[in-house]
C-alpha cells in the first residue's frame, strides 16, 4: 500500500505531498491540470525511464519519494533480503533526476540500481493506462495469475523443487558417465602408478628420519674425531677439566682451613666435577656407538632416493603421495562398481521423474479446469463493462516430445512425453477478442486504446482475491464510456478495492462518487508560472466537485442534489 507520495520540482509540480488511504482513492481535476503528471512521477520510483525534460525549469533536480506499507508483502521482503537491504514494515523508494542527465535510485536511503528499484516496483504496483508498467500485458505473468486463482502455488513450488532435483541428478549422471570414460582411459596408468607407490610403500615421516640417519652415517669419521677430542679435553689428558678441577679442589680445601665460609663453594665444585665426569662417560659411550657401515649408508641413500622420486612425481610430501594413492584406489574401485552406481543414479532419476509426472498432470488438469471458470467469468464482466460480444480464452500449451531422453527434463503422462519447465508442462497466455467476428489474439496485442483499462479491470475483478500486487493504478479508466457503463465500472473498482488499494484518475461522477478518499488536482498560474497542486477533499468539497463533473463549470442545485444521491449509492456485490 502507498501511504505517502512526495514530489518536488517535477514538470509543473513545485512541491506536493499527499497521503493515500486503503480502498478506492479517486483523483479528479480539470483537463490539463496535471493529474497524469502525478502518475508519471510515481512511475519513476517504479523503475520507469527518467527524462531530464521533466525537471522543473530553474531547478537542479527532480525528486520523487514514495512510502509504502509492505507488512504483508513477503515477496518484497525476500527481494530486499536477497539484496542485503534491511527494512521494517515501511519501505521508502526515492528517485532523483538531475538536469545534467544523471538519475539516482534509493531504497530506505541506500543507493541501489535502477534494475532493483524496478524489480521492487513490479512487486508493489500495477499501473494501467498510458504507461508500460502493466503486468497483465506480460505473458509470463499469466501463469502466475492462473495458479494463484487455482490455489495450486504449493503444488507448483513442490514441482519446482523436484524439477531442480531432476536437473541436479541428470547433471550427476552425465558427470558420472564422463568420469567412467576418463577412468577407463587411465586404468592402465593408474594400475602402474599404484604398483609403483605400493612397491615403495612409504610411511609418513620416514623421509625425515632417513635424512637424519644419513647425516650421521655420512659423518661417522668426523663425529668420532670430534667426540674423542672432546673426551680428551674434559677427562683423559694431563690438563683435562677433571684434572684441573682436582687441583683446584686441593687449593680450595686449604682456603677453607683458614676461612670456613668457603665450605659451600667446595660442595659446588664437587658437584661440577661429578657433572663433568657424567658428560665424559656419556661421550665415551657415544664414541663406542658410532657406526662405520658403508652397506647401511648405501641402503639409506637408495631408500631416500625412492621416496624422493615418488614425492617428485605424485606430491611434495609423503602425505601427498599417500593421498594420491587413495584417490586412484577410489577411482579404480569406482570403475569396478560402475554399473551398480549407475543403476542407483538412474533409479533415483526415475523416481523423481515419476513424482514429477504425477504432479505435472495434477497441476495441468487444475489449470485447465480453472481456465474455463476464469474465461466464462471474465466474458461476463467484460459485457457488464460495455465490451459486448467479447471472447476471452486462457490458452494452455504443452510441448509434446516423441522420443524419450533419460537425460532431458521431460515427464511421462500416460503414454505421452512432455517437456517441462520449473512450473510444470504448461505455457499459459491470455487471448481476447473485443469485437464480433474478430479472431482471438494475444492480450498484449489486442488490449490498447480506450479498452485497455476496462479489460484489465475485468481480469482483475475476477482474479482480485488471488492477485498479490497491493496497489493498482488506473489512469483515465473512463475513456470512451458513460452512463450505465460508467456506473458499472465504478462498482467494479469499488469491489476490487476490497482486495487492493486503488488509485484511479477519472472524469466521471459515477466513479468519483464511490471514492473512499477523493483528491483534487488543480493548476494555479501566478507570475506567469503554472504550478500543479493536489489536495484531499472533505465531504462538502466532494459533493461540489462531483456536481461540477455532472454539470460543468456552473454548479446547479440539481447537480448538487444528484451528486449527493450518487455518493449515497449503495453498491450491492453481484
Amino acid at each position: 500500500m502507498l501511504k505517502n507520495l512526495y514530489i518536488k520540482n517535477y514538470a509543473l509540480i513545485e512541491s506536493i505531498e499527499v497521503d493515500f488511504t486503503q480502498g478506492l482513492n479517486i483523483i479528479t481535476g480539470e483537463t490539463g491540470a496535471g493529474k497524469s503528471i502525478i502518475i508519471d512521477a510515481l512511475s519513476l520510483i517504479l523503475g520507469e525511464r527518467a527524462d531530464t525534460e521533466t525537471v522543473r525549469k530553474g531547478a537542479e533536480k527532480a525528486i520523487v519519494e514514495g512510502t509504502f506499507d509492505i507488512s504483508n508483502n513477503k515477496k518484497v521482503f525476500q527481494l530486499l533480503k536477497d539484496s542485503e537491504i534491511e527494512t521494517q514494515n515501511e519501505l521508502i523508494l526515492r528517485r532523483e533526476v538531475s538536469i545534467k542527465g544523471t538519475s539516482r535510485c534509493f531504497v530506505n536511503d541506500s543507493p541501489v540500481s535502477l534494475t532493483l528499484i524496478k524489480n521492487i516496483g513490479d512487486l508493489l504496483v500495477d499501473l494501467h493506462g498510458q504507461h508500460e508498467h502493466q503486468s497483465l500485458l506480460r505473458p509470463e505473468t499469466h501463469i502466475d495469475l492462473l495458479d494463484d486463482f487455482a490455489g495450486i502455488n504449493k503444488s507448483v513450488q513442490e514441482f519446482k523443487e523436484l524439477y531442480e532435483q531432476l536437473i541436479c541428478e541428470i547433471e550427476n549422471l552425465e558427470i558420472f558417465e564422463k568420469k567412467e570414460l576418463q577412468i577407463r582411459e587411465k586404468k592402465e596408468l593408474y594400475e602402474l602408478q599404484l604398483k609403483e607407490i605400493n612397491d615403495v610403500s612409504p610411511v609418513t615421516g620416514e623421509d625425515t628420519q632417513i635424512e637424519m640417519e644419513l647425516k650421521i652415517l655420512e659423518n661417522a669419521e668426523k663425529l668420532n674425531e670430534l667426540a674423542k677430542n672432546f673426551y680428551e679435553f674434559i677427562y683423559n689428558s694431563d690438563e683435562c677439566a677433571v684434572t684441573l678441577i682436582g687441583k683446584s679442589k686441593k687449593i680450595l680445601e686449604q682456603l677453607i682451613k683458614i676461612d670456613p665460609s668457603l665450605e659451600n663453594t667446595l660442595n659446588e665444585l664437587e658437584t661440577a666435577n661429578n657433572l663433568i665426569k657424567e658428560v665424559a662417560f656419556t661421550i665415551r659411550n657415544y664414541i663406542d656407538s658410532i657406526e662405520f657401515n658403508p652397506q647401511k649408508l648405501e641402503q639409506c641413500r637408495n631408500r631416500l632416493g625412492q621416496i624422493n622420486y615418488l614425492k617428485k612425481k605424485y606430491g611434495t610430501s609423503i602425505e601427498k603421495v599417500l593421498e594420491y594413492r587413495e584417490k586412484i584406489l577410489e577411482e579404480l574401485n569406482l570403475l569396478e562398481n560402475f554399473d551398480s552406481e549407475l543403476n542407483k543414479i538412474s533409479s533415483h532419476i526415475e523416481k523423481i521423474r515419476t513424482n514429477l509426472s504425477q504432479l505435472a498432470e495434477y497441476i495441468s488438469i487444475k489449470r485447465k479446469d480453472t481456465a474455463r471458470i476464469i474465461d466464462a467469468q471474465i466474458i461476463k464482466v467484460l459485457s457488464n463493462l460495455g465490451i459486448n460480444n467479447s471472447r476471452f480464452e486462457t490458452r494452455i500449451y504443452n510441448n509434446n516430445v516423441k522420443v524419450f531422453d533419460n537425460k532431458a527434463t521431460i515427464v511421462r503422462i500416460n503414454k505421452d512425453y512432455f517437456e517441462t519447465n520449473s512450473r510444470g508442462i504448461d505455457t499459459v497466455e491470455f487471448y481476447i477478442s473485443t469485437n464480433l467476428g474478430e479472431d482471438l489474439k494475444p492480450l498484449a496485442k489486442v488490449a490498447s486504446g480506450g479498452e485497455i483499462s476496462r479489460i484489465m479491470l475485468a481480469i482483475k475483478t475476477i482474479l482480485a482475491k488471488s492477485e498479490k500486487l497491493p496497489l493498482l493504478i488506473f489512469d483515465e479508466i473512463d475513456i470512451g464510456i458513460s452512463g450505465k457503463i460508467a456506473q458499472v465500472v465504478g462498482m467494479s473498482l469499488k469491489n476490487l478495492s476490497k482486495y487492493h488499494q486503488i488509485i484511479a484518475i477519472t472524469h466521471l461522477p459515477q466513479i468519483a462518487a464511490l471514492a473512499d478518499s477523493h483528491y483534487l488536482v488543480e493548476k494555479v498560474e501566478t507570475k506567469e508560472r503554472a504550478t500543479t497542486y493536489i489536495r484531499k477533499l472533505q465531504d462538502k468539497e466532494r459533493i461540489y466537485q462531483i456536481a461540477k463533473l455532472l454539470s460543468g463549470t456552473e454548479v446547479t442545485d440539481a447537480a448538487l442534489q444528484s451528486a449527493k444521491e450518487l455518493m449515497n449509492y449503495k453498491f450491492i456485490e453481484r
